[in-house]
C-alpha cells in the first residue's frame, strides 16, 4: 500500500524514518509499505533461508542467503527511483559484509544477488509476477524463484498452488513451473532437492 504521495528519490528513501518498524520497498518514488505477511509467508522464508545456507555450507560456497535483509536497487522509471526488499536474498559473502556497516541495498553499479525469492501474498500477484519479473531481468538477477502459496488470490478466485523459477538466459527470464511433489529444479542449486509441496507447506510436519 502506498503511504504517501510524496515522492522519493533513492537518497531520500534510504534515509527515511517514520519512527516505527514497518519496513518499505520504493515504487517507482513511491513508498510502499511491507505490510505483516501471513505466518505461512514467514514460514516460507525461513524454511528456505535455512535449506539454502545448508546447502551453502555443505558444498563450502563462500555465499550467504538472507531473510529480507537486503535491498535491490533497480532502473529509474521516467525520474523515479525503485527499490525493492526480496524475501529471501542468496548473495555473495563478501558482498554481503560490504553492506553491514551501510544501509543494506545493493545498487547499480554492484553486482546484482544470484538469487532472490519472492513468497507471493493476497494482492501482490501483479506485482511480484510482472513488475519484480522485469526489474529483476533488467538488472541481471540469474534466478528468480517465486512461490504462490494463498489459497485464493484478491480476487476470491482459487490460487494455482505453486512454485515458479526464472532462469536467465540470452538476456531473457525462461520459467519452468513446479507443482505437488515435483521436484523444484534451482540451478543456483542443482543438488538441492525440494518439491514443491515442501516449499509450500513449510513448516507442517
Amino acid at each position: 500500500m502506498t503511504v504517501t504521495q510524496q515522492i522519493f528519490t533513492f537518497e531520500e528513501y534510504l534515509k527515511y524514518d517514520d519512527g516505527t518498524d514497518t519496513r518499505y520497498e520504493l515504487e517507482r518514488g513511491e513508498l510502499i509499505a511491507m505490510g505483516q505477511a501471513r505466518g505461512q509467508h514467514g514460514e516460507i522464508m525461513h524454511f528456505l533461508e535455512r535449506r539454502f545456507n545448508s546447502e551453502i555450507e555443505r558444498l563450502g560456497l563462500d555465499w550467504v542467503a538472507r531473510q529480507a535483509a537486503v535491498g535491490v536497487c533497480v532502473p529509474q522509471v521516467g525520474k523515479r527511483d525503485t527499490s525493492r526488499v526480496p524475501d529471501v536474498t542468496v548473495l555473495p559473502a563478501a558482498q554481503w559484509k560490504s553492506l553491514r556497516y551501510r544501509e543494506a541495498v545493493i545498487e547499480l553499479d554492484e553486482k546484482p544477488p544470484l538469487l532472490v525469492v519472492e513468497v507471493v501474498s493476497t494482492g501482490t500477484e501483479i506485482r511480484d509476477h510482472r513488475a519484480k519479473r522485469a526489474e529483476y531481468n533488467i538488472i541481471g538477477i540469474q534466478v528468480y524463484i517465486l512461490v504462490d502459496f494463498v489459497d485464493v488470490d484478491q480476487n476470491k478466485k482459487a490460487v494455482d498452488k505453486r512454485v515458479t523459477v526464472l532462469t536467465l538466459n540470452e538476456g531473457l527470464y525462461d520459467d519452468a513451473v513446479f507443482r505437488g511433489d515435483e521436484v523444484v529444479v534451482i540451478p543456483t542449486f542443482p543438488e538441492l532437492h525440494l518439491t514443491a509441496n515442501e516449499i509450500i507447506n513449510a513448516g507442517d510436519r
